[in-house]
């Protein structure tokens, strides 16, 4: 597998979920062993070298991506959920949509100041959720090394809005 063969299996569904945006379906890649293992192979080299100690992966895809990633890695998971979903003491941070609003969550006690992390998710887009993820991460005393995400759309602004929130992170797009 290669990259080609990978972006190959990304399905585009035009006006969805509205009118005018055609949303990029990435879970088929998950469904091919061999393109997500050199999915995994890709992260886990470039953050090779980075200390990190912890996956982290946001509700839902990112928990996809980031189980298999931490899997592959031999790193435990931690999982970030939209709000409401984890019986525990969480810390919440909430963040803006093109249509509206939501939060996420964290067990407070998911991650501590010793852990360096690499959050996980499908596509990079407005920023809005790694921004909030970050927040959640830092809030745990924990550092973001990276977030890794299979798409950066960049023409909507999201890596700009992390690079601008904390430059040392390195936003890492597989395709």
């Amino acid at each position: 597998m290669d990259r080609d063969g990978v972006a190959a299996l990304i399905a585009q569904i035009a006006d969805y979920p509205l009118p005018g945006v055609v949303f990029k379906d990435v879970t088929p890649i998950s469904g091919d062993p061999e393109a997500a293992l050199w999915v995994n192979q890709e992260i886990a080299q470039h953050f090779a070298n980075s200390g990190v100690t912890r996956i982290v992966g946001v509700e839902a895809r990112g928990f996809i991506l980031g189980a298999s990633l931490a899997s592959h890695m031999h790193l435990g998971f931690v999982p970030i959920r939209k709000s409401g979903k984890l019986p525990r003491e969480t810390y919440r941070a909430e963040y803006e949509l093109e249509y509206g609003s939501d939060s996420i969550e964290i067990h407070r006690d998911a991650l501590n100041s010793d852990d360096r992390v690499i959050i996980v998710d499908d596509v990079l887009a407005t920023g809005g959720t790694a921004c909030a993820a970050i927040d959640l991460i830092q809030e745990c005393g924990a550092q973001v090394v990276g977030i890794a995400i299979l798409l950066d759309l960049a023409f909507l602004g999201g890596s700009a809005k992390v690079a601008k929130l904390d430059s040392g992170i390195d936003v890492f797009a597989v395709l």
